[in-house]
């Protein structure tokens, strides 16, 4: 007959691991109790208000669904989203070929790589403020260096941020010229390419440009979707630099770079968060901008879930291989 025995684990050994998990959760503490202040009490508050009237004077009251509903009837949200959409767009792709252009372009370079690089992201330090001033300045209509050197050959400046059909992509620049964080993340994915695999392309015939084709993109393929998520994102929460360069165009922005005519001209820069912020803080109808800060994180948070899943897709796909 044979006696089974069950180990028991010492009682030393269970002190020391409770003891061990007390001290990860110690600290882990303060980013656990920093994320439910700063992230999850506003967001659940942020539903609750959503069903909600509240001027910030009264007890709120509830609504039910109004300000929802109500969204789908406000023709300045319409078309505060019909912005939001085209900067989704336009930015995105904008941004990622001009960093991935930079980018193989100063990887390419024998010398002066180093200042180049540093000169490049600079801008992406600037305060949004001061940087959307700086290049409303430079793209100035009347006296402006731009528009001094398109008077050279006889051209004509675009009214930048004072034309509708211009002020969008007069942002859309502002954007490009401080992406410079974006462009050295792709610029390192790039160096860090195996130089095996250009010298195979190289001898099965490949040229500079098969081999940044067929060799560079689709090693750097993660990294460039994570700057689709990071560019599709910033679209969305575009903020600062649509009320700085709308104010600045219109002629009235006071010394923060604000003015009252939020959106000018003719309601071109009005994206989503700039009209979310009109309603709360200039008319404190706190309850429906609830709402679109609400409909603006769920699908903030949608985008980035199936753009990551896509991350993880592709990054499955290369791991495993043709072979695997």
């Amino acid at each position: 007959m044979t006696a089974t025995l069950e180990a028991r684990p010492a009682p030393g050994r269970g002190r020391a691991r409770a003891r061990h998990r007390l001290a990860v959760l110690g600290f882990m503490a303060p980013a656990i109790i920093g994320f439910v202040l700063f992230f999850g009490y506003p967001l659940v508050a942020t539903v609750i208000f959503s069903f909600t009237k509240y001027d910030l004077i009264n007890a709120p009251e509830f609504n039910g669904l109004d300000n929802y509903t109500f969204m789908f009837k406000d023709p300045l949200l319409i078309k505060a989203i019909t912005n939001t959409l085209w900067f989704v767009v336009v930015l995105t792709i904008a941004r990622t070929v001009f960093a991935l252009g930079v980018a193989s372009v100063i990887a390419r370079l024998k010398s002066g790589v180093g200042l180049i690089r540093t000169l490049c992201y600079l801008p992406s330090l600037a305060p949004p403020v001061a940087a959307t001033l700086v290049f409303f300045m430079v793209l100035r209509p009347n006296g402006g260096p731009v528009d001094s050197i398109l008077g050279w050959f006889g051209v004509d400046s675009p009214l930048w941020f004072s034309d509708p059909a211009w002020a969008k992509p007069g942002i859309t620049a502002i954007m490009l010229w401080i992406s410079g964080d974006l462009m050295i993340i792709i610029l390192a994915a790039i160096l860090d390419v195996p130089q095996e695999q250009y010298e195979a392309a190289e001898l099965d015939g490949a040229g500079p440009i098969r081999r940044w084709w067929h060799v560079t993109l689709p090693t750097i393929s993660p990294v460039l979707l994570f700057g689709i998520v990071n560019s599709v994102i910033l679209a969305l929460q575009l903020f600062t630099q649509a009320v700085v360069a709308g104010s600045a165009g219109s002629g009235a922005a006071d010394a923060t770079g604000s003015t009252k005519y939020l959106g000018f001209p003719d309601n071109s820069t009005l994206t989503f968060p700039v009209y979310l912020y009109t309603q709360g803080f200039r008319y404190f109808d706190m309850g429906y901008a609830a709402a679109m800060a609400t409909v603006l994180f769920i699908i903030s948070f949608a985008v980035t879930i199936v753009l990551v899943q896509r991350m993880r897709k592709n990054s499955t796909a290369e791991e495993g291989g043709p072979g695997a």
